[in-house]
């Protein structure tokens, strides 16, 4: 047991209270839009729901379900997101066991390592991606949102860091047990780098979830837009047409009801998936940051 001092004891209560108002901040608006989904035309229209529903109803959720154009976007959002991250993690953990070695038994690791940084600090800017793109004939397909985003270089010098950090008699024990490089990344590395790749698999896939500009530049045919970018279109740019709503549902649901409704479900599955990686989370942060 230790004293706390006075200051300790206030610097505890006022950081307390900090993170209180900005779990506030980050849950009051989610309550917020759940509630106007579930509420009906009059109060949506009226602006006047707070955090509690006005003359509840389930109309708004079950008519975006039925919605062809948002189930055909939540279907390429899952399927981009779903090929995104196994591609994305497949190199990145590839490229961090590589370049987590040591100079003497990898001499160009320094070389790749700061081509690798080049990248994360410049890029070849919007249109010459575009134009890339575009030759290498990807435009209006899946492979155009998963390729150019594949390798996250941050999350690369995450999981090398990790590695670094896993002792070398390990990997000399799985060699003298005659397994090669492929076979001590899948029996040593992985299976002690949970941490890490629960992390930068997190990363991973809420980037592509979230994602929605290169859906709107890369996709000609509105069909085949994700979600996110599906959902940029009515509630940012409000083209209300993609809502497929017939116009006699219009005169008892409100525009504003059937988007927040569509918003929540974007967000449920990502609210579902962090809790079960949340322990993951700090320790890979923390664990892939201390080393150069």
């Amino acid at each position: 047991m230790y004293h706390k001092s006075k200051g300790y004891k206030v610097f505890n209560v006022i950081n307390s209270i900090c993170l209180i108002l900005l779990s506030l901040l980050c849950i009051l608006p989610m309550i917020h839009i759940l509630a106007v989904s579930f509420s009906g035309r009059g109060p949506a229209n009226a602006n006047i729901i707070g955090l509690w529903p006005i003359d509840f109803t389930f109309e708004s959720y079950e008519k975006t379900l039925n919605s062809p154009n948002f189930i055909r976007s939540l279907w390429v959002a899952v399927y981009r997101t779903v090929l995104g991250t196994a591609i994305g993690m497949a190199l990145i953990i590839a490229a961090g066991y590589a370049l987590s070695k040591e100079y003497s038994y990898f001499k160009g690791r320094s070389v790749y390592i700061w081509v690798f940084v080049f990248t994360m600090m410049f890029n070849g800017g919007l249109v010459p991606t575009y134009l890339l793109i575009s030759n290498l004939h990807l435009i209006n397909t899946i492979w155009a949102l998963v390729l150019p985003g594949a390798v996250g270089v941050f999350n690369m010098i995450l999981i090398m860091n990790f590695f670094k950090a896993i002792p070398r008699e390990l990997e000399e024990a799985a060699y003298l047990d005659g397994a090669g490089l492929f076979k001590t990344l899948w029996k040593v590395y992985l299976p002690v780098s949970m941490p890490a790749i629960a992390t930068i698999g997190l990363f991973t896939l809420v980037w592509h979830w979230n994602s929605w500009f290169d859906g709107l530049i890369y996709m000609t045919d509105s069909k085949k837009y994700p979600l996110a970018t599906y959902l940029q279109t009515i509630v940012v740019q409000q083209d209300f047409s993609k809502i497929s709503l017939d116009p006699k549902d219009l005169e008892n649901l409100s525009q504003r009801s059937v988007k927040a409704a569509q918003i929540f479900i974007t967000a449920f599955p990502i609210l579902i998936v962090y809790p079960f990686l949340q322990k993951y989370f700090v320790g890979g942060i923390v664990m892939g940051a201390v080393k150069e």
